[in-house]
C-alpha cells in the first residue's frame, strides 16, 4: 500500500518514498513534534497482521533502540495508525556498502577504516544480547560524512519467513532453522545449527574479503552451490584477486571465515582490536600502505589477544601517533611522546611547573593519594610531603595550589580543602574548604576556584567574586593567559561527568565553546590564548583530545586507544595527557555465604539498591557498555546472569519488587521513569521543569522521593505521588542527598546529618553522630541507623547508631579483595538488616602519564 506525499502516521507527515523491499516500504517523513526529518517503514501486510510476528519485532525494535550506538541505524519510534503498523529509525544521506563496491574493491586503507566501524556497531550489540544473523553489504549504509551505519539489526529475527531473491530468512534461533543471506552465512547457519555473535564475524568476514577483493568470498551457481562452498570451500587467496593487501588484513579475514566457531575470533571486540591494531601501527613491509603485519594467528589464540589489549595501554599510545593519527591536526611535525610513570595504579592530576622540565602530579601507587614530582628521562619519581592532596596549579614563583583531603558528595563530585604549599617542600597553609578545582592567576597573586557553598557550585574567579553559579558542577577550570577569562568544563548533571566547555569572564559573562560531550575530563589553555584544550569522548567512543576556538569552533587534535585525560600545556605547547584503562565494578556477601563474589556485569557497574534478603541487586550501567543514557541490570546475588530492564540511571526497587525507578538522563531537564521488572511497558513519573537528581521509593511504594533543582535555584527533596501531581519540598533549597534514606515508616529522612519530616517541620540533629560517621541505611524498627567508618585507605568498619542515646555498636569490618594495584577503597555500600549480606562498589585503573611534544 503507497502512502501518497501529506499523508499521516500518527505525528508523522509522509514527505516521498524512498524505496521497498520485502520489510516493506520506506518513506522520507517529517516528525512533527520534533521538527526532524526521519524514516518511516511501513511493515508489509503480513507481517502487520500477525500479532505473535509484531509483538516480536517490536521487542527487537526496542532492544535496538536501547543501543544508542553511532554505528548502528537509532530506531526512534515504533507504532500503528489504522491499521498501518510503522517503525521509524533516523534519515541517513548516502549510500550503501553494495553500492559502494559497484564500481569495484574498496582502497585498502578505506575499507580497515570502514570495518572497524561496523566491528564496534555489532560489538556493541552483541554487549547487549543481540545477533545480527544477516550481515551483508546491503545492510550496511555509509553517510556522506564517512560514518558506517549498520542496518536491521534484530529486524531479520522478526521478519517471519520471508524470501527475496538470493535470500533464505526465517524466523528463530533454534536448531534446524535456517536464516541469513546466501553468501554471508556462516556454516552453522547453513547447517540449521543454533548461533551466537560468532556467526556475525563470520559473515563480517565474508563482507571484509568483499571489500577488499570486489569478489564474494563464496559463490556458486546456485544457492545449493554457494552453501556447500561456505561448508568446505576457503576463499581464492588475496593475492590472486587483490595484491595490493598485506599479509596482516588475509589473517584477519581468513580467522573470521574459519568453519568452526571456536576457531574464529572469541567476539568482536576481540577482532575490533586487531583491526584497530592495523589501523594505528606501522610496517616497513607494507610503509606504502601504513599498515602493519600482524603474527600469525594461531587457532584458539584468546590469550594473545588479551595481551595485546594490555599493552595497548602502554604501547599503542605512542604508535598512533607515529604511524599516522586519526586527528584533525594540521602540522605534519611528528609527536614526541616520553613516558613518565612506570607503576600501577591511577593518577588524578598532573601539572607542568614554570621551568616546563619539572612535572608534579597526583597518585595512588600504593592505594593511598600522594603528591609526586619527575623530570623527563627519569623512570623514578620523588614523593613530596602532601599525603591525600591533588595538584591544581603551580603558580609562576612555584608555588602550588592543592587540594587535600576530598570528601564524596556524589559520583565524581569530591571536594577538599584548597591550599598553598611550596614546591621544594614545607608546611601548606589552608586557604578555603571545599573546593572542587582551582588554578592561579598568571602574577600568582590569587585562585580562581570551583567551590562547593550552601548545596551549588559555583565560580569564583579570584576567591570572593562569583562569576557563575550552576545545579550541575564546575571541573578543570584554568585561567587564560592574560588573566581575563576562565575556562572551564560544565557539567549538567550533578556528579556526572557529562558536559561541555565553556569560558567566563570577570564580569559573569558565559560563553559556551563545545556541544555536549558524553565525558569530559581534563583541560588547559593553548599557549595563543585562542583555543581552549579538553579531553572528552563523543557517543560510544574513547575520550578524546579536543580543541575549541573563542568562536566555537571545534576540531579534534587526536585520539588513541584508551581514555585521555588532559594535565597540562606548557607555555613552549608540550602537553601533560594522562592515558587511563579503568572500570569500576561491584563485589558481594550474599546471605549464608562465607567468600566474597565479583558481582560485576559490563565495564562500569554501579550497586544501587539491594533487597533485604541480600538475594536481588540493583546494577546502573554507566560505562561504554550501559550506553550514553547508562542503562538498568536486575542480578542475583548467587552470580547468576544480569538481567536488562532497560535504558536510564537505576535509583530504586520498589517495596513489592516489581518497579525500578530511574534517572532518564536525555533530554534535559532529567526525569524519571519506572521500569518493570517484569512483562510490561515503562512509565513515565516525572515531566516537570525540575532537573531530577535522585530518587526513592516510599515504604507503602505509591510516592516517591528525590532531590532535585529547579533552573538558577538549588537543590532541595521533594515528595511526589507515582500516579502524578505536583512535587512538593520536603526540605529547604539547599539541602539535598544522593541517599534519600526513608525511615521505615515513612515520617522522616536522613539528609546531611539530619532528621527531616516528610510532612515539613523544623529538622532534627542526629545528636552524638560521629563526623566520621556516613549513614548507610536505617534499622528496620526506625530507632537507628547503619553507619560505616573508613578505616584505612581500603577498610570499612559498618556500626549500629541508636538514635535515642547515641551508642555506636560496631557489626563487621568489610575489606576489599583481591588487593590489586589500582583498586581503589569502598565506594557504594549496601548492606541488608544486621550486615549479614553486603554488596559494595570498587574502581580499578591503571594510568600512565606523558610529556607530549609537537602536538599542534
Amino acid at each position: 500500500m503507497a502512502l501518497p506525499a501529506g499523508a499521516r502516521l500518527g505525528p508523522y507527515q509522509i514527505l516521498a518514498p524512498i524505496g521497498a523491499g520485502g520489510m516493506g516500504e520506506v518513506y522520507k517523513a517529517r516528525d512533527t513534534k520534533l521538527n526532524r526529518d526521519v524514516a518511516i517503514k511501513v511493515l508489509p501486510e503480513t507481517l502487520a497482521q500477525d500479532p505473535g510476528a509484531l509483538a516480536r519485532f517490536e521487542r527487537e525494535a526496542q532492544a535496538v533502540a536501547a543501543l544508542s550506538h553511532p554505528n548502528i541505524l537509532a530506531i526512534h519510534d515504533f507504532g500503528s495508525d489504522a491499521g498501518v503498523s510503522y517503525a521509524v529509525t533516523e534519515l541517513l544521506d548516502g549510500e550503501t556498502l553494495r553500492a559502494r563496491m559497484a564500481a569495484g574493491p574498496l582502497p585498502v586503507r578505506k575499507a580497515v577504516e570502514y570495518g572497524v566501524q561496523i566491528v564496534r556497531g555489532i560489538a556493541a550489540a552483541h554487549q547487549k544480547g543481540i545477533v545480527h544473523r544477516d550481515l551483508k553489504p546491503e545492510n550496511i549504509f555509509l553517510t556522506k560524512e564517512g560514518q558506517v551505519k549498520v542496518l536491521d539489526f534484530g529486524l531479520a529475527k522478526a521478519a517471519g519467513a520471508t524470501t527475496t531473491p538470493g535470500e533464505t530468512q526465517l524466523a528463530g534461533t533454534q536448531p534446524g532453522t535456517v536464516m541469513g543471506t546466501v553468501g554471508y552465512m556462516s556454516p552453522e547457519q547453513v547447517r540449521g545449527l543454533a548461533v551466537d555473535q560468532r556467526t556475525d564475524i563470520f559473515s563480517f568476514g565474508a563482507v571484509f574479503y568483499e571489500m577488499l577483493t570486489g569478489r564474494r568470498a563464496f559463490r556458486g551457481d546456485s544457492h545449493v552451490e554457494t552453501m556447500n562452498a561456505i561448508l568446505k570451500d576457503d576463499p581464492p587467496e588475496f593475492g590472486e584477486m587483490a595484491s595490493g593487501v598485506p599479509a596482516s588484513l588475509d589473517r584477519i579475514v581468513r580467522r573470521c571465515l574459519e568453519k568452526q566457531p571456536d576457531e574464529r575470533f572469541h567476539s568482536a571486540h576481540d577482532l575490533g582490536l586487531a583491526l584497530e591494531t592495523v589501523s594505528t601501527s606501522s610496517s616497513s613491509s607494507s610503509a606504502s600502505l601504513g599498515i602493519p603485519a600482524l603474527p600469525a594467528p594461531a587457532r584458539r589464540r584468546r590469550s594473545v589477544v588479551l595481551i595485546l589489549g594490555a599493552v595497548v595501554a602502554t604501547a599503542l599510545i605512542a604508535a598512533a601517533y607515529i604511524a599516522g593519527r586519526q586527528s584533525g591536526a594540521t602540522s605534519t611535525e611528528t609527536p614526541v611522546f616520553a613516558r613518565l610513570t612506570f607503576r600501577r595504579g591511577p593518577i588524578f592530576s598532573a601539572k607542568l611547573a614554570p621551568d616546563g622540565n619539572t612535572i608534579v602530579y597526583s597518585a595512588a601507587w600504593e592505594g593511598t593519594r600522594e603528591l609526586f614530582s619527575t623530570r623527563p628521562g627519569s623512570p623514578e619519581s620523588l614523593l613530596l610531603p602532601f599525603a591525600h592532596a591533588d595538584v591544581e596549579s603551580i603558580s609562576s614563583a612555584g608555588e602550588l595550589a592543592i587540594i587535600m583531603n576530598r570528601r564524596l558528595l556524589t559520583a565524581y563530585a569530591q571536594v577538599g580543602t584548597l591550599a598553598r604549599a611550596p614546591l621544594s617542600g614545607g608546611a601548606s597553609r589552608a586557604i578555603l574548604e571545599d573546593v572542587q578545582d582551582a588554578d592561579w592567576l598568571p602574577d600568582g597573586s590569587t585562585l580562581a576556584v570551583s567551590h562547593f557553598t550552601n548545596g551549588r557550585y559555583q565560580l569564583e574567579f579570584p576567591i570572593g567574586n562569583v562569576v557563575y553559579t550552576t545545579g550541575g558542577w564546575i571541573t578543570h577550570l584554568r585561567v587564560s593567559p592574560d588573566g581575563r577569562m576562565v575556562a572551564f568544563l560544565d557539567h549538567p548533571i550533578f556528579g556526572d561527568d557529562r558536559g561541555s566547555a565553556a569560558v567566563v569572564d570577570r564580569a559573569g559573562k558565559k560563553r559556551t565553546l563545545s556541544g555536549e560531550y558524553e565525558s569530559t575530563q581534563g583541560l588547559a589553555w593553548a599557549p595563543s590564548g585562542n583555543e581552549v584544550w579538553f579531553t572528552g569522548s563523543e557517543r560510544g567512543s574513547a575520550r578524546a583530545l579536543q580543541a575549541a576556538t573563542l568562536a566555537g569552533g571545534i576540531r579534534t587534535v587526536d585520539r588513541t586507544p584508551g581514555n585521555l585525560m588532559l594535565g597540562d600545556i606548557g607555555k613552549d605547547g608540550a602537553l601533560l595527557l594522562v592515558h587511563d584503562n579503568g572500570r569500576r565494578g561491584i563485589i558481594g556477601l550474599g546471605v549464608g555465604e562465607t567468600r566474597e563474589r565479583d558481582l560485576s556485569w559490563l565495564d562500569w557497574s554501579q550497586p544501587l539498591a539491594l533487597t533485604d534478603d541480600g538475594k536481588t541487586l540493583l546494577i546502573s550501567e554507566q560505562g561504554d557498555g550501559g550506553g550514553p543514557g547508562y542503562s538498568v541490570y536486575l542480578r542475583k546475588t548467587d552470580g547468576s546472569p544480569a538481567v536488562r530492564l532497560g535504558g536510564g540511571d537505576a535509583q530504586a526497587l520498589s517495596p513489592d519488587g516489581q518497579w525500578v525507578l530511574a534517572q532518564r538522563l536525555n533530554p534535559a531537564p532529567a526525569q524519571l521513569i519506572l521500569l518493570p521488572t517484569g512483562a510490561g511497558d515503562a512509565k513515565t513519573v516525572t515531566n516537570d521543569a525540575l532537573t531530577h537528581l535522585a530518587g526513592r521509593f516510599m515504604p507503602d511504594g505509591k510516592r516517591i522521593v528525590f532531590a532535585g533543582f529547579a533552573t538558577g535555584r538549588q537543590p532541595r527533596v521533594y515528595i511526589q505521588d507515582l500516579e502524578g501531581g505536583t512535587a512538593k519540598p520536603v526540605t529547604p533549597e539547599g539541602v539535598a542527598t544522593s541517599l534519600l534514606l526513608v525511615s521505615p515508616d515513612g515520617s522522616q529522612i536522613v539528609a546531611q546529618r539530619k532528621l527531616y519530616p516528610i510532612a515539613g517541620g523544623d529538622p532534627l540533629p542526629i545528636a552524638g553522630l560521629d563526623p566520621l560517621d556516613s549513614v548507610v541505611r536505617w534499622t528496620t524498627d526506625g530507632r537507628g541507623l547503619y553507619v560505616r567508618r573508613t578505616l584505612d585507605s581500603r577498610s570499612v568498619e559498618i556500626a549500629r547508631f541508636d538514635l535515642a542515646t547515641g551508642k555506636r555498636t560496631p557489626l563487621r569490618q568489610i575489606t576489599p579483595l583481591p588487593e590489586a594495584a589500582g583498586m581503589g577503597g569502598i565506594g557504594q555500600l549496601l548492606i541488608t538488616p544486621e550486615a549479614t549480606s553486603y554488596v559494595y562498589g570498587y574502581g580499578i585503573t591503571m594510568s600512565d602519564l606523558y610529556l607530549v611534544k609537537g602536538l599542534r
